[in-house]
């Protein structure tokens, strides 16, 4: 049975984040709220909780999971051949609505789904989900909806479509945006923006003039 916590009420958010955090160490899938749509979140090193995850979404491996950290040091740990435009982009955009695919460390032992040698990481502007993530360390997470469903702006609807798969639902209320995060893939000479989401080409090349615009 899915339990709920509202992290508007002190008590309860306390008592939520723990719950939460020790889902998390178990293995289990949590359903936590960001700064873009509600997600849905386990142990990015956990294999088989990320496979849990890909399957409450009903999502294939030709999907991966992306990363949410809560922390840029994080990054040191999880990256590798991140350039000094990969660095302005965090010093400018995180925490916030701008994911990085980057390669990540050959050493790590993770399976977020067929990544090709990358991860798309991200530091998300919420403090519930950057509480949480302080607590466990990265988390892979993606928008709690079923696939092919809108990405919910509420626990109502993530819980509506998930239902028990989820061991905890941390409730904050409507999320800030319903945007999802611009996606830049870090891992070429040039950064390229694969998905315009809450930033525009034109905020980004304020950092990166360079930036291209995949076709």
């Amino acid at each position: 049975m899915a339990r709920r916590y509202d992290t508007n009420d002190a008590t309860d958010r306390t008592t939520g984040l723990r719950e939460a955090a020790s889902a998390v160490r178990r293995g289990e899938l949590v359903v936590l709220p960001t700064d873009t749509v509600y997600g849905i979140g386990a142990d990015a090193f956990t294999s088989e909780a990320v496979a849990d995850l890909l399957e409450a979404k009903g999502r294939g491996r030709n999907m991966p999971t992306p990363v949410l950290i809560g922390s840029p040091n994080t990054l040191h740990g999880l990256v590798t051949d991140f350039s000094e435009m990969a660095w302005e982009l965090v010093d400018a955009f995180w925490p916030g609505a701008l994911t990085l695919v980057a390669k990540h460390q050959p050493s790590l032992q993770w399976d977020l789904g067929d990544t090709r040698g990358t991860v798309a990481v991200r530091m998300p502007l919420h403090p519930v989900a950057i509480e949480l993530l302080t607590e466990v360390g990265p988390m892979a997470v993606s928008s709690a909806n079923l696939t092919g469903h809108p990405a919910p702006e509420n626990c109502d609807a993530a819980q509506e479509m998930l239902g028990d798969s989820v061991s905890v639902y941390l409730d904050g209320g409507p999320t800030p945006g319903n945007v999802p995060s611009s996606i830049v893939d870090v891992t070429r000479p040039v950064p390229v923006l694969l998905r315009e989401g809450a930033l525009s080409p034109e905020e980004l090349r304020k950092v990166v003039p360079d930036l291209e615009v995949a076709n």
